[in-house]
């Protein structure tokens, strides 16, 4: 960290805590030259995960979408908002935590059919039944026999 006062760049951190919204870390600073202090503020940088959509477009990752497609295939479940939010947490920690910046969408398909498999079969075939767009009951039945496996 480069002191503002004598432009040295090496100095000590005396003291460090959260703002108060707990965005931000505050580091009280001491430069090793000069013996001056002076404050700095540290934000963690949000590096947002890109899709990559079936035409190879790409857009930012947005959780509403995913929010808005397990309500639908969950209407009318016992499946309560708190448990798929919990799941697009888990889905959302899953991605960020990879190394790749860039996911397909058909691997968050994936993600989401793993996801409400676990919480709910009847919402997990129906997802199932749009995202690998069942044209038959044959399809249905294939599914539903992979489910009993």
């Amino acid at each position: 960290m480069k002191c503002p006062f004598c432009g040295y760049t090496e100095s000590k951190v005396i003291d460090s805590r959260p703002t108060d919204e707990n965005e931000r870390i505050r580091r009280r600073r001491e430069c090793i030259q000069c013996s001056k202090r002076f404050t700095t503020y540290e934000t963690i940088e949000d590096v947002p995960v890109i899709v990559i959509k079936k035409d190879r477009s790409r857009e930012v990752f947005d959780r509403n979408k995913i929010l808005k497609g397990m309500l639908r295939a969950c209407e009318k479940r016992k499946v309560t908002v708190a448990e798929l939010d919990e799941k697009i947490d888990e889905i959302e920690a899953q991605l960020q935590s990879s190394v790749d910046r860039e996911v397909s969408s058909s691997r968050i398909g994936e993600l989401i059919m793993e996801k409400l498999k676990e919480i709910d079969e009847v919402a997990y075939v129906r997802f199932a039944s749009v995202y690998k767009e069942f044209d038959s009951a044959e399809s249905f039945r294939d599914e539903l026999a992979k489910l009993g496996e």
